[in-house]
């Protein structure tokens, strides 16, 4: 977890660095630490770095002298470099809301794919659920069997979703486990959520939690359930007076029925890095784009919907495919730590860099002193 800044209020008012990132020119070097800026101690910023090729497929064979890394346009020394070797630690929250009920046979299943293909030989994982209320089915252990019954038996509740304070209460669990220092890499925090893309009742603001996210290196990644895809495999009901579910859009009439492609291209246009970045800025204002798109973006994680072919298993096996093959880049920053956005940039320096995708998290929050 980033540790609070020790030495902020000794800064000189001139020495003030700008207060928006610093994104290097194409073909301009990277600026370097100034000689006599103060160093202030802060702890490791990690950040996933997922790399595929043209073809989509994920790169195995790169190094850590193969990336580049700024921090608000400041080269970085990379500390710590891992490919899918640390061990995990994993907070599975899933939504428990009456409006998923047709969904809730499938979501049983998937225990042993969490076992077996995120959590890995090495990992540890625990158990939230949410609908009106939060709760935690199980703490953090690395017992399959644990995890695995617990998922079997989950019960559903009532029709709400709290989602952002259920998020809040995971990221928190994630933030207790062993840091990462120069020396010893400790767990990387991994926050998998099962759930609409609905928060109804939360205390907690998105960008509220995605601040603390990205302060205590938690990587979000999501599996959208489709209240419109569990409609559509529910068996036929008696006609009913149509009662949408709760942060369902209306729809004017004449309007066709939603369907999964009409649902999944209304988030189609959004500029989710953009999204994420104004969510931590502006945290107590509301955020209107696909909250788990926006929190996978702000943390550098993935969001995967539940749209056409694609079932919750076949989302979470895609997850820890991902996880077991993504790279970890761990630094201690330098240069100016003004408070404001740090723009975190990952690049990587090879002969076929253009060729390549590299997907990694845009940044992190520092608070100023009266915040």
């Amino acid at each position: 977890m980033l540790m609070p800044l020790l030495a902020l209020a000794a800064l000189p008012a001139c020495a003030q660095a700008p207060s928006g990132p610093l994104s290097p020119k194409p073909g301009a070097e990277v600026q370097q630490p100034p000689k006599n800026a103060i160093k202030v101690q802060v702890a490791l910023v990690t950040t996933p770095v997922t790399v595929r090729d043209a073809r989509g497929e994920m790169v195995h064979n790169l190094e850590a002298q193969h990336f580049q890394v700024t921090d608000n346009g400041v080269a970085q020394k990379i500390a710590h470099f891992d490919l899918g070797g640390d061990p995990l630690s994993l907070v599975i929250l899933i939504e428990t809301s009456s409006r998923i009920e047709p969904l809730a046979p499938e979501m049983r299943k998937t225990g042993i794919l969490f076992t077996q293909t995120v959590m890995g030989p090495t990992g540890e994982a625990a158990v939230v659920v949410f609908n009106d209320a939060v709760d935690k089915l199980q703490d953090f252990t690395t017992s399959a069997d644990l995890i695995e019954n617990t998922i079997t038996q989950l019960k559903l509740g009532t029709s709400g979703s709290k989602l952002y304070d259920a998020m809040a209460v995971g990221v928190e669990m994630l933030s207790s486990r062993p840091q990462a220092t120069a020396e010893k890499p400790g767990r990387r925090r991994v926050l998998l959520i099962l759930s609409e893309a609905i928060d109804d009742g939360s205390e907690k603001k998105l960008g509220e939690v995605l601040r603390q996210a990205q302060l205590a290196n938690v990587t979000i990644y999501s599996v959208g359930l489709s209240t419109t895809r569990a409609e559509l495999q529910a068996k036929p009901k008696p006609p009913q007076r149509p009662n949408l579910p709760v942060g369902t859009l209306p729809s004017p009439p004449g309007t066709p029925p939603p369907t999964p492609t009409s649902e999944e291209n209304r988030y189609g246009n959004i500029d989710l890095m953009a999204a994420a970045v104004w969510a931590v800025q502006h945290i107590h204002d509301q955020v209107k784009a696909n909250a788990l798109e926006v929190a996978a973006a702000a943390t550098g994680g993935a969001h995967l919907a539940t749209f056409k072919d694609r079932s919750v298993e076949k989302a979470i096996d895609e997850i820890g495919g991902e996880l077991h093959s993504q790279y970890t880049v761990s630094y201690t920053p330098t240069g100016p730590d003004a408070p404001g956005y740090h723009e975190i940039k990952v690049s990587v320096i090879r002969n076929d860099a253009k060729n390549l995708k590299v997907r990694a998290r845009p940044g992190y929050y520092l608070a100023p002193p009266e915040e």
